[in-house]
């Protein structure tokens, strides 16, 4: 027996990275019987998929917007491909942090005081790593380590020795990404007490264990793999949870824009400059919450193989979606501040980059969804491209304009495409 994979029914942040086959294979055999451990008391009740985020959770989004702030004044102080790099490493170690406390909560239920506990200690070592993040390449590289390892290995013992019980199928997963957590934790606090290049790399290689290890499914030496087995997945929650950050980083997009304003003179440019970033601002929305959201609902409605699709399209599709939209707050920032300016390389890529990014992960979240190639965003990626390529010597509230144009006429065919296939009576198609 010993060359038997244990069954698995995994807890919510391994679901939402399980080994692609494994999933796969597990969905289509339906539902495994899991009589080890039944949910606990902590865990969501049978009614989860009608429950909402919790008052808590809006809560503990709140850091996240402050973290964004924290990640693109960080990127703004160092506008060069390095500080986009160490902004990138940030945003990526704060996204996995959040990412996985959501998949967690899924899971378990905010309402009972043990897990309200969790949560408050979490928002604590979320908080501070956001106040080190404008100096997490200098002197605070060791209080980012130490916040971000605090929460990644303090939710999971958690879920380990607390929530699931001895010898259960949830212990087991549980305990294998804890175990991956220590691993990876190595490089990172080598990574706080090195300097320089030496601390880019070791958190770059921290990050890639951190990434890669749901795809390869947590194996550890010694121990029998692991095999997705079926888990239910409280889709509204789910995706409301995913949403919901989505509106905080537009916000956050939003407070940089008023608060750039505010400290400048208000004449005829910058009250120019400040109607363009908000109307970008409120294209990204209209982007994201009346397409892109109803498709990744759309695509978990089904369930066969959705945990593999929650996997893609939210894990790890959305961290680009949150990316292109703090881009987009630093291009507003610079745009405001100089209106009438033609903008140096490295500010003209930087505006034209959130645009694009943002645009970018919706046409793969799409393709991800329907398997359908989605024209209209590769043509309006290209022609974010243009002024980023060739706009040197417009101002900048020109080139602004320009990439607000794209996002209304991306957002305007998206309209009528969807009154087409309204009157067509068909509905878009999610496949695996």
């Amino acid at each position: 027996m010993a060359d038997q994979p244990i069954p698995e029914k995994p807890s919510a942040p391994a679901t939402a990275a399980d080994a692609a086959r494994d999933v796969d294979d597990a969905d289509r055999d339906g539902p495994a019987q899991n009589s080890a451990a039944a949910p606990g008391r902590l865990r969501r009740r049978d009614d989860a998929e009608a429950q909402r985020a919790a008052t808590l959770e809006l809560f503990y989004d709140l850091v996240f917007v402050f973290t964004i702030t924290q990640v693109s004044h960080l990127l703004l102080s160092n506008l060069t491909w390095v500080g986009a790099g160490q902004a990138a490493i940030v945003l990526l170690a704060v996204w996995w942090s959040w990412n996985y406390t959501t998949w967690a909560t899924n899971e378990l239920d905010p309402e009972t005081n043990p897990v309200r506990l969790v949560l408050i200690a979490l928002m604590l070592g979320s908080l501070l790593m956001a106040i080190a993040v404008p100096h997490a390449f200098g002197e605070r590289g060791l209080l980012f380590v130490a916040a971000y390892l605090a929460i990644q290995v303090g939710r999971h013992s958690f879920l380990t020795f607390v929530v699931a019980a001895r010898g259960s199928v949830e212990r087991e997963q549980a305990g294998r990404i804890l175990a991956w957590f220590l691993i990876a934790g190595v490089f990172w606090i080598a990574g706080g007490l090195a300097e320089g290049g030496w601390r880019a790399g070791l958190w770059s290689f921290a990050l890639a264990l951190d990434y890669i290890a749901p795809r390869i499914f947590f194996p550890l030496p010694g121990r029998r793999r692991l095999v997705a087995g079926s888990w239910r997945l409280a889709t509204g929650h789910f995706t409301e949870r995913f949403g919901l950050i989505v509106i905080a980083a537009i916000g956050e997009t939003i407070i940089q824009t008023g608060a750039t304003t505010a400290g400048r003179e208000l004449d005829a440019a910058t009250a120019a400059a400040f109607i363009s970033a908000f109307t970008g601002s409120a294209a990204l929305w209209w982007l994201y919450f009346v397409s892109t959201r109803d498709l990744g609902e759309r695509s978990l409605g089904a369930r066969e193989n959705r945990t593999n699709r929650a996997r893609d399209i939210y894990t790890y599709g959305h961290v680009l979606i949150v990316a292109g939209i703090i881009l987009t707050a630093v291009g507003d920032e610079i745009v405001i501040a100089h209106p009438l300016e033609p903008l140096g390389r490295a500010e003209l890529i930087a505006v034209s980059a959130g645009p694009m990014l943002f645009l970018l992960a919706q046409f793969a979240l799409q393709l991800r969804a329907t398997r359908r190639v989605g024209y209209v965003r590769l043509v309006a990626i290209a022609a974010c491209a243009g002024p980023g390529l060739f706009g040197g010597a417009l101002p900048a509230l020109l080139i602004s304009t320009a990439l607000v144009a794209v996002l209304i006429s991306v957002a305007l065919s998206d309209q009528l495409a969807e009154i087409r296939l309204t009157r067509a009576g068909g509905s878009i198609r999610t496949c695996e």
